[in-house]
């Protein structure tokens, strides 16, 4: 029984992910695909493959070479070229289905960078099911919320969410990025939940908004063909305004 205890200790201790000290891991520059090992494209430079819409139904989002916004003409829409390229935007309006990796994940590092228009409004779902929200926040002075950029919003319930602890985000037409660390739900051998799901840090552009955050359970909004599970695939929220990403990459916690 001993030797049992502390074989799963050891298992604990091996699976567990140490995450970057704040202080003396602190990194500004590049993103870390660059200098890092262990991480994978979600994007591969060309088209949509590898992606579906909200319960495979047909939608707009379509790979460009180039995203652009227009401060005077055309605030409220971003532009793209007509060439495919390494960026993924969600249609000319910014009005289409959510869009999921056909692939599943469980712990996970994931790095990527998004752009909107002006008053726009997106969000990355981890695991399909949790999100951490996408909003044109720059130069507000108010309180924050959590449907802010960076917050984790609530519960379709309207409770729980974490508000991002201060306001990082860059003003629209602005290339901006998202460093997430996530940690699945754990499951006993009958299927029953027996830790819930945590979002252990997320970095806007490269400034903490979120720290150890517990998720009870799923977010407003989430992918409703999803339950919680070891692994889950990422959704992109794709009807609420413009938005565009580009270097999106993930490695597994481990």
């Amino acid at each position: 029984m001993r030797m049992r205890a502390l074989l799963f200790l050891v298992a604990v201790s091996v699976s567990a992910q140490k995450l970057p000290d704040l202080y003396k891991d602190e990194l500004h520059g590049d993103p870390p695909y660059l200098s890092q090992p262990g991480w994978k494209s979600l994007l591969n430079g060309h088209d949509t493959s590898g992606w579906h819409g909200d319960h495979h139904q047909p939608h707009e989002w379509f790979a460009t070479r180039a995203v652009n916004w227009r401060r005077v003409f055309n605030p409220k829409l971003l532009d793209a070229s007509s060439a495919p390229g390494d960026r993924l935007m969600n249609g000319k309006t910014g009005k289409t289905k959510d869009l999921l990796t056909d692939e599943k994940f469980g712990d996970f590092e994931l790095y990527l960078e998004f752009i909107l228009a002006r008053g726009s409004n997106s969000g990355v779902f981890l695991h399909g099911l949790y999100e951490v929200q996408i909003f044109d926040s720059f130069d507000y002075t108010g309180p924050l919320m959590v449907g802010d950029c960076g917050g984790i919003y609530a519960r379709p319930d309207g409770h729980g969410g974490s508000p991002p602890l201060r306001n990082a985000a860059r003003p629209a037409g602005e290339w901006q990025s998202f460093h997430i660390w996530f940690r699945a739900p754990r499951f006993d051998a009958s299927g029953k939940k027996i830790e819930n799901a945590r979002i252990l840090r997320v970095l806007l552009n490269d400034t903490l908004v979120q720290r150890e955050y517990e998720l009870e359970g799923p977010t407003g909004s989430h992918n409703s063909e999803l339950v919680e599970a070891p692994t889950n695939p990422l959704m992109l929220q794709g009807d609420h305004g413009p938005v565009a990403f580009r270097n999106m990459y993930i490695r597994p916690l481990q």
